[in-house]
């Protein structure tokens, strides 16, 4: 029998496919693409998940057969999944990570040694980390130390790993909103998130989330966050806490105004698709994802 845990988990991998299939959708012609959603026109798409899920789907079978991040099931969870199909959208960091591992190279030296051994610092932790935010909803300390367990498999930069940790508990308090034991304004969430973070420029960078007020302007918001066109944590992480503190409620408004932002489009949305949809409105998930790729019947769950 599932644990609430459990079930919370699955809901948060649900809503990552969902987001990250609904962002990959519109990578195309930038014109055409603002103009469809600007319409709220779902581009003609297959509908089918990335990288982002894939790897979500390994910290899900971590927690369901451990309680807790294993890491080197993880790394090996990872490896097999990303030979059960390369082209994904892995990044060109993460097909040298595969290879080393596959030949035999330990994982964590091959984390480690990213980047002259200062490790990547890139978004791969945190698109993956609303899973845990569901599991450990209700217990901090394990949150933040799990996050940091998941992400260093492979990422093992500090900003990478607070930005997974940013995401994780982004989740966990949107759950806990929903059970009714906090209520928050959009300020006092992005604060409680940055309360629980070491200094980082991760953490800093929240400074400028927060101090976003009003309506502003997608243009600014992308010019002041990010929007994951670099690929780290940083450049990433804080544009969908932006979003998932203003439209965490609403499924599917958070993931077009999230997606406007374009950028690394999948990612964000799969960020933000794992968070709301473990607090929004259930009126407010689109018939659209009943067309998503079911993660639990893929072979990256399966096998």
């Amino acid at each position: 029998m599932k644990t609430n845990k459990l079930i919370l988990a699955e809901k948060s991998l649900k809503g990552i496919s969902f987001g990250d299939a609904f962002g990959e959708s519109f990578f195309g012609e930038e014109s055409l693409m603002k103009n469809q959603i600007h319409q709220k026109i779902l581009p003609e798409s297959l509908l089918d998940f990335t990288d982002d899920t894939i790897m979500a789907i390994a910290v899900f079978k971590s927690l369901e057969k451990f309680g807790e991040i294993n890491q080197d099931f993880l790394a090996e969870e990872f490896t097999k999944n990303y030979y059960l199909d390369v082209n994904r959208g892995y990044g060109p960091s993460m097909h040298q990570y595969f290879r080393a591992v596959k030949s035999g190279e330990n994982w964590k030296e091959v984390s480690y040694s990213k980047f002259e051994g200062q490790g990547s610092m890139g978004n791969g932790g945190a698109m993956r980390a609303s899973v845990m935010g569901g599991y450990f909803y209700d217990d901090l300390d394990k949150l933040k130390l799990n996050a940091e367990l998941s992400c260093e498999v492979t990422h093992a930069n500090k900003e990478a790993i607070e930005g997974t940790k940013t995401i994780a508990l982004a989740a966990a308090f949107a759950i806990q909103e929903k059970l009714g034991t906090i209520q928050l304004n959009q300020r006092e969430f992005i604060q409680k998130i940055q309360n629980e973070l070491d200094d980082s420029d991760m953490k800093s960078k929240l400074n400028k989330v927060l101090y976003l007020e009003g309506n502003p302007s997608i243009e600014l918001l992308v010019k002041t966050l990010g929007n994951g066109t670099k690929m780290t944590a940083q450049d990433t992480v804080p544009i969908v806490i932006w979003m998932i503190s203003r439209y965490r409620n609403n499924f599917e408004e958070c993931l077009w105004n999230t997606v406007s932002a374009l950028g690394d489009r999948d990612t964000t949305c799969a960020m933000a698709g794992g968070i709301s949809a473990l607090c929004g409105d259930e009126n407010t998930i689109p018939q659209w994802t009943k067309n998503v790729e079911n993660w639990k019947k893929s072979e990256f769950y399966e096998n």
